[in-house]
């Protein structure tokens, strides 16, 4: 759920909001007694910080934390900090950091100091009577924690959807797992329809905000997850899309540095990498994976370059057809443009020979049927193993 703000124990349960501020101001200002606020840490410069208390944008009611709280308890950007306002938007009083005491995470390690590996686990997305797409990225690109992959998307694509199918798989399968989705530069409808279909925290910045707005947002998002991975917890972030933060990251850098083919600024994408490379398994326990999208056949110049420097950072591609989706076939998935590196860390024995059999079938046909005669076969069957079963015995040779 997302960070909120709420009365303490000893006053009653306030009547439903849709204004946080109004939560917050309501109780302080009128019955002068002690609220309870939740929210995530974010820094504002002089050693101040503020809890962002309405998915992670700057907010009216969100509540001042001073210096010497964040000092006194080593709180960090990105923190779920819950504690006690004794007087409006100020926090008095630390209770809890990211759900634990907050002298249980004295001690805790730096994001940067974890010793990145090879994704190792998997992050299983088939589902009973689940959706098809879900089956097809198990086969054709699987994901483990840690996994840095992106979902290479030309419009109208259905890469909207297939964000949503795959963050109801993660939520399904894998529940020790923090979800969470992220949308910059977004319509405002289709934050609403993902606010609405997705079991975890959702940060989001419409198309209307300030390119600074994306930016600060997607930083935030990323340092709650990194928080969560110092804990040891695995974290799985969907970002839609690293396309735009590129986009906002030139914007905001004006027109003072250096230029690059497309009008790019040449600092514009030392961001999006650094935010994109956070994914990783940690030996130390703990991992954050990231499935961003990108948007490509956009027809800008700008786009094209962003692509093209961020192709070889990740460790996983799923790239999408719009051919495929102009003959309304879904998931538009181009099986031979997709995969994932050192997947044989990922699946069994026997599941890596089903799948390179898989791929030696499916070469040998034209490009555009071999998904609809992948689909085809996934729809006669229960699930991937039978289907892997099936395959073996019917392949001459494998």
């Amino acid at each position: 759920m997302p960070p909120r703000l709420r009365r303490t124990s000893r006053s009653p349960c306030p009547r439903k909001d849709s204004s946080m501020t109004s939560t917050l101001e309501r109780p302080v200002t009128q019955q002068n007694r002690p609220v309870t606020a939740v929210g995530v840490l974010d820094t504002v410069g002089g050693g101040n910080a503020v809890l962002r208390t309405v998915g992670g944008r700057p907010a009216p009611g969100d509540v001042q934390v001073p210096s010497a709280l964040v000092r006194q308890h080593g709180l960090r950007k990105g923190d779920l900090v819950e504690g006690v306002c004794d007087r409006p938007r100020a926090l008095s009083r630390v209770d809890s950091v990211n759900g634990l005491p907050a002298p249980a995470l004295r001690g805790r390690p730096h994001f940067r100091d974890l010793t990145p590996l090879h994704p190792r686990e998997r992050l299983r997305l088939e589902t009973p009577g689940g959706a098809p797409a879900t089956r097809v990225v198990d086969l054709v690109a699987p994901v483990g924690k840690g996994q840095r992959g992106l979902i290479v998307a030309p419009p109208r694509t259905g890469k909207t959807v297939l964000l949503q199918q795959l963050a109801a798989a993660v939520a399904a399968n894998h529940p020790e797992a923090h979800l969470m989705v992220v949308l910059l530069d977004e319509r405002p409808e289709e934050v609403t329809d993902m606010r609405r279909s997705v079991r975890g925290e959702v940060y989001s910045s419409t198309f209307d905000r300030p390119a600074k707005e994306h930016i600060a947002l997607a930083d935030l998002a990323v340092e709650r997850a990194k928080r969560l991975v110092e804990q040891g917890r695995d974290v799985v972030i969907l970002l839609d899309s690293l396309t735009r933060l590129c986009r906002a990251h030139n914007n905001a850098a004006g027109s003072g540095g250096r230029t690059l083919s497309g009008g790019v600024d040449a600092s514009a994408l030392l961001g999006p990498k650094k935010l994109f490379g956070a994914a990783r398994a940690a030996e130390e326990g703990g991992s954050l994976t990231i499935l961003a999208t990108a948007l490509v056949e956009t027809g800008s110049r700008a786009d094209d370059y962003f692509f093209e420097e961020l192709k070889g950072t990740g460790n996983m591609e799923l790239r999408l057809d719009r051919a495929l989706a102009e003959r309304r076939v879904f998931p538009a998935v181009d099986i031979n443009a997709s995969g994932t590196r050192r997947e044989e860390l990922l699946l069994s024995a026997g599941e890596l020979a089903g799948v390179r059999t898989l791929r030696r079938a499916l070469h040998h046909r034209d490009g555009r049927t071999a998904p609809e005669a992948l689909l085809e076969s996934i729809r006669r069957t229960p699930d991937n193993a039978t289907f892997l079963r099936q395959l073996r015995h019917t392949v001459p040779g494998a």
